[in-house]
């Protein structure tokens, strides 16, 4: 069981741009008049890649199975951060399918929705991670412990992976 709920680390950092990417596209349609729904499937989605990469994530399978691929050799970025990156869309994007499915806030879930396009846009375009980087603030604050990603930690371990 504890393999079939394990993050990978390192990630392919190409996958998971293509991954913002088709986060954004979703979040997108969805703030659409009568679309909003789909901060539900985003929720899901966010919740399987937290849970297991993307093992489960039909858009995680899309993008390292398929797309990542094609885009040249893959680039190793530390797994922990991108994790509480995902968690973090996990929380917005079930936040706003409660608000909108559970208690009918459009606004408030579009708000979310709308977090969600901005930081899933810098991601992808920019490589620019929101998440990661409040992890590695949290990491030297020491509110995250050093041993959760000893890459983060540990700049040259980065530099000699990716060497």
């Amino acid at each position: 069981m504890t393999d079939l709920l394990s993050f990978p680390n390192p990630v392919n950092e190409k996958a998971a741009r293509v991954v913002a990417a088709g986060v954004v596209l979703l979040s997108l349609a969805a703030l659409l008049p009568g679309l909003t729904w789909l901060a539900a499937p985003i929720a899901a989605g966010f919740l399987l890649r937290v849970a297991s990469g993307p093992r489960f994530s039909p858009l995680g399978l899309l993008a390292t199975r398929l797309i990542a691929p094609r885009l040249g050799p893959a680039r190793l970025v530390p797994g922990p951060p991108k994790r509480f990156a995902q968690a973090i869309g996990a929380t917005l994007s079930t936040a706003a399918a409660l608000a909108y499915l559970g208690f009918g806030a459009a606004g408030p879930a579009r708000l979310l929705l709308a977090l969600i396009v901005i930081a899933a846009s810098l991601e992808s375009v920019f490589a620019l991670c929101l998440g990661c980087m409040l992890f590695g603030q949290l990491m030297r604050a020491g509110i995250i412990p050093a041993d959760v990603c000893l890459a983060c930690n540990d700049v040259g371990l980065r530099y000699r992976q990716n060497g």
